[in-house]
């Protein structure tokens, strides 16, 4: 009796351990894939603030997402069974970069997909403007760096106690300095103030081999556009989405508040694009996850960049939406489009 027991007892430890194993491998064991899916189409209207906006908007531009997510084996075996699922590996993605890295970039870029398109707005209404830099954003940090004081997506807000206008600045400000001597520097980390006390270290110049003091990161400047009249100031809310690929519906939507009228005439618009000051709309990826996306928040029309409209032209066949296509390459021709667009009863 005692040994049937204890055999009871050994096949449940088994099997309780044989499931944690399996758990673990399922949910917790990280891959070396991603796994791309049709994310959200978000109207853009709540995430952008513009002083003295035209109220009235009846219908909606959204911006649209691809989710990307690192597959553990539980979504690998899932994204087998999902037709809109796309498996690639993370090398494919990452570079030589590492996920901190890339997301820091991806939040960078859509920065200055913001500023881009404020610039293009003002730029299509005749609003004149200064572009300046907002602050210096860390992109990554070095094996020779100080990596335990700086992290990829740090924001620099005063080195030494004194505002860092541009990267310029910055070297001016390091080049009284010496390798080796300590300065103060004032991060914002996740919305928190950070103080850290950073030894400045060797950084040589590619081109020339000249070396000089420096933080040991590599940096970008974050533009700020101000208008050079007032009440027509535009922000952004935190979007929590990276990437440049929504430039193109961010400047529609600021077009839309400037001005008189609505732009929207009542419809559900889509679209993805990237777009520069001078009103170009540029290539994205993942066009074919956007139409998904698009589709399932009812769009009618979607803006899709010219060098994109092959693969979601195929896609949007595929799934048998109503959606229009439009492929545009300029601001002005999806200005053009909603313009002719007649009002929706």
């Amino acid at each position: 009796m005692r040994q049937q027991k204890r055999r009871v007892g050994f096949r449940a430890t088994a099997y309780l351990f044989t499931f944690v194993v399996v758990l673990y491998v399922a949910v917790f064991m990280n891959t070396p894939y991603i796994v791309y899916q049709p994310g959200s189409a978000s109207e853009v209207a709540p995430m952008i603030h513009v002083q003295n906006a035209d109220a009235g908007e009846k219908g909606t531009f959204m911006m649209t997402t691809v989710s990307a997510s690192y597959a553990n084996v539980a979504l690998l075996i899932a994204s087998v069974f999902n037709s809109n699922s796309e498996v690639v590996r993370k090398e494919t993605r990452l570079g030589d970069k590492t996920e901190q890295e890339y997301a820091a970039e991806q939040v960078y870029y859509m920065n200055s997909s913001q500023s881009f398109a404020v610039q293009a707005a003002y730029h299509a209404a005749n609003i004149p403007y200064k572009d300046v830099v907002d602050y210096l954003y860390v992109f990554s940090v070095p094996a020779t760096g100080n990596r335990e004081q700086f992290r990829p997506g740090d924001k620099i807000i005063s080195v030494e106690g004194k505002t860092i206008p541009d990267p310029d600045a910055l070297s001016a400000l390091l080049s009284h300095r010496k390798i080796g001597d300590p300065v103060d520097v004032l991060l914002q980390r996740e919305g928190k103030e950070v103080k850290e006390s950073v030894k400045l270290v060797e950084v040589k110049n590619q081109e020339t081999g000249a070396v000089k003091p420096g933080l040991g990161v590599v940096i970008g400047a974050v533009q700020k556009v101000k208008p050079e009249v007032e009440g027509k100031a535009v922000s952004f809310v935190n979007t929590d989405v990276g990437g440049p690929s929504a430039g193109l519906m961010f400047t529609m939507e600021i077009i839309n508040q400037l001005t008189p009228g609505d732009l929207t005439k009542g419809h559900r618009v889509a679209g993805t694009g990237t777009i520069e000051a001078d009103g170009n709309v540029g290539a994205i990826g993942g066009v074919k996850h956007k139409i998904v996306a698009a589709d399932r928040k009812g769009a009618e029309i979607f803006f899709v960049p010219v060098k994109n409209y092959e693969e979601a032209k195929a896609k949007a066949d595929q799934i048998g939406t109503d959606m229009k296509l439009v492929p545009v390459s300029t601001l002005a021709e999806a200005l053009k489009y909603m313009q002719d667009l007649p009002v929706k009863s």
